[in-house]
């Protein structure tokens, strides 16, 4: 690979785990060597926290609830409109309440294969060992979970395993988990250990000789930018899947947070590590702004299929069963339509490919009820699915309890994310990094029902435990707003501002956001080449150097400006996406969500190569010109050995 896409540095590695025990005992050996900061002196603490959703929301209240000053920033108007309030169809814990041989040893074993051997083991036991108390905590909380007649908590199977271990209410579960951590935030809020900043969005990261020390941060209602001080930062801003413009993630989800901190130090794993979620409804025109997801839990009920005959349109109430092709259930006998996420959709992808897919454009497969509405009546489906079945039927204005829905892959989620060790601290000394803006769990796929246990488990258990070794080093010498590198960072953020308004351009940052998405999603999406990889670079930097050029941003930084807001984050995206794509280029294989069409096995299954690529890609920032440079973080696995994943 030409040597000006990126250059190779030392090698990096996570000092944190205590790896002279058991795994099993890594966690509980890391709580019991950490520091502590006694009661009185968490008092004299600050801890800022960007991002309200489940990771974000769940720190901030558990932070101030043992003592810290939190200072918490959303751009929201509220923390409820988090985009975790979006998630549906559950989260896992291995509870074995169904007693199918669920334990914390197999929800490890299931995630790190799901993520087909590209986590970290210890990260993942963590994981898995945790989510047993989310469950207590969400019940005590007043989460009201799906129960079973007899009043026991129901569960339900999600992609990639082949137990029952998904906890769920209805198709509302995001929603519901974020209120009861919404409900903790705000009590810690109105007790004053949390300061509440609405409406706010950081811009930059201020760093005090090499440590994070504070933000700079927009009030998106009358444009004022200013600095905010802290002993720590907690960045839980959510995933960057809107770099492909249209996704399942809100319209307002975005990357500047982790970008920006990036550019002040952090480095980036893993960014070509993005999901391609199977069941989306299809896009329906091109100027579409975002797609809709159908949870991931109606393949528990609904049986995938095509036609098996291409170019066939007809009604598919008229098609039997003889001319019906249930693809992953002849494909996966053994998972059936419960494979995880990236399987399913390259093979929706590939049956599309075939001239086999339906709607319109003839991308889109079927997701059918009949035999589960015949099998257990109507009002069973309803009680299971009914808003998800009304949120189709109000989109799509048809009828899916009478005819198949129409789904197709789309983009929403990020393994990728910020390099944190096993403490969640970020290369940034003090910087710490959450839920889905880090890299740490999934791998390169992350199997369903686990962004919502992974965001609690890093806010309610995780980071309140592990933050305390570096705050036990503070109070820090106190920084204000005249500190050099405050200073520095503010006048950076208001010259850029200024930089978008002046350039008066012809294109607005909507058109080159969407130009980029559709650039990314056909070249670095579901399918990566050599050579689509390479034309993708070239043609990204082509558009960087247009939207610095001819972008039009109307109005003015001193009042409420979604045009300015869009501007910015279409700035950072500009800059991911290429390093998306030489991320995806330098890994020679396939593994997860990333596939290389070089690399593949005879039955087109993504081809790992462990010998070359058992690694963890974390990237760092170089001054403009300067191409970034790689650093490698070896992945060791000594519990679940290194195969070829099958789900046959």
């Amino acid at each position: 690979m030409p040597l000006e896409l990126f250059t190779e540095g030392d090698p990096i590695a996570d000092t944190k785990a205590p790896m002279d025990v058991p795994i099993g005992e890594r966690w509980s050996e890391r709580k019991f060597r950490g520091r502590l900061v006694n009661p009185a002196n968490r008092r004299k603490l600050t801890v800022i926290v960007v991002g309200t959703g489940l990771a974000g929301g769940s720190a901030a209240a558990t932070l101030g609830e043992a003592g810290y000053n939190v200072k918490s920033f959303w751009y929201q108007d509220s923390p409820r409109r988090a985009h975790s309030v979006a998630a549906q169809g559950g989260i896992n814990a291995a509870k074995n309440y169904r007693n199918d041989g669920d334990s914390v040893h197999r929800l490890f074993y299931d995630t790190v294969k799901g993520g087909d051997f590209r986590s970290r083991e210890n990260n993942v036991h963590r994981l898995a060992e945790v989510s047993v108390n989310i469950i207590d905590q969400a019940v005590a909380q007043g989460v009201p979970f799906a129960r079973e007649y007899g009043g026991l908590l129901d569960n339900r199977s999600f992609g990639g395993t082949q137990v029952s271990r998904t906890f769920y209410a209805r198709g509302q579960t995001g929603q519901q988990l974020l209120y009861g951590a919404y409900q903790a935030l705000e009590r810690q809020i109105a007790a004053g250990s949390v300061e509440q900043n609405a409406r706010t969005e950081m811009l930059d990261l201020i760093v005090v000789d090499g440590r994070a020390r504070g933000i700079v941060a927009r009030d998106l209602v009358t444009g004022e930018i200013s600095t905010h001080f802290a002993d720590a930062v907690v960045i839980a801003s959510g995933g960057y899947g809107n770099v492909f413009y249209l996704s399942t993630n809100a319209k307002g989800s975005n990357t500047t947070a982790i970008w920006r901190a990036h550019k002040r130090g952090a480095y980036f794993a893993n960014p070509c590590y993005t999901q391609i979620h199977p069941t989306c409804i299809p896009v329906k025109g091109d100027y579409q702004s975002k797609l809709t997801l159908m949870s991931e839990s109606l393949r528990n009920d609904g049986r995938v299929w095509v036609p098996k005959e291409r170019g066939d349109t007809r009604d598919p109430r008229e098609i039997p069963e003889s001319e019906r092709d249930y693809y992953l259930e002849r494909l996966y006998p053994a998972f059936g339509n419960l494979v995880p996420r990236d399987i399913a959709s390259r093979q929706a992808k590939n049956v599309c490919d075939e001239g086999r897919g339906v709607g319109p454009g003839g991308l889109g497969v079927y997701l059918d009820f009949a035999e589960a509405i015949e099998r257990l009546g109507r009002p069973a489906v309803e009680a299971k699915y009914g808003n998800l079945f009304d949120m189709y039927a109000q989109i799509t204005g048809e009828d899916p309890y009478a005819v198949p829905m129409r789904i197709y892959p789309a983009v929403h989620y990020t393994m990728g994310g910020l390099w944190v060790d096993y403490d969640l601290q970020s290369t940034i000394p003090g910087m710490f990094v959450i839920g889905e803006a880090n890299f740490s769990d999934h791998g390169a796929n992350r199997l369903g029902a686990s962004a919502l246990m992974q965001g609690l488990a890093d806010g309610y258990f995780v980071l309140p435990s592990t933050i305390s070794s570096y705050l036990a080093d503070g109070p820090f010498d106190k920084v204000d707003d005249s500190h050099p590198a405050a200073v520095e960072a503010l006048r950076g953020v208001q010259e850029q501002t200024q930089k978008l308004l002046s350039i008066n351009g012809t294109r607005t940052p909507a058109s080159f956001h969407r130009e980029l998405g559709q650039l990314m999603w056909d070249l670095c999406g579901m399918e990566r080449t050599d050579e689509g990889l390479r034309k993708a670079i070239d043609r990204i930097r082509e558009i960087r150097q247009e939207f610095w050029s001819n972008v039009k941003v109307s109005g003015d930084w001193h009042s409420f400006n979604q045009t300015l807001e869009h501007a910015g984050r279409v700035a950072d995206f500009i800059e991911l996406g290429e390093l998306m794509c030489v991320d995806a280029l330098h890994r020679r294989e396939s593994c997860g969500g990333h596939f290389r069409a070089e690399s593949q096995t005879p039955e087109g299954e993504a081809l790992r190569d462990d010998e070359n690529f058992a690694y963890v890609a974390a990237w760092e920032w170089t001054p403009e010109g300067q191409p970034p440079v790689l650093h490698k973080e070896d992945l060791q696995y000594e519990y679940v050995h290194l195969a070829q994943r099958s789900y046959k």
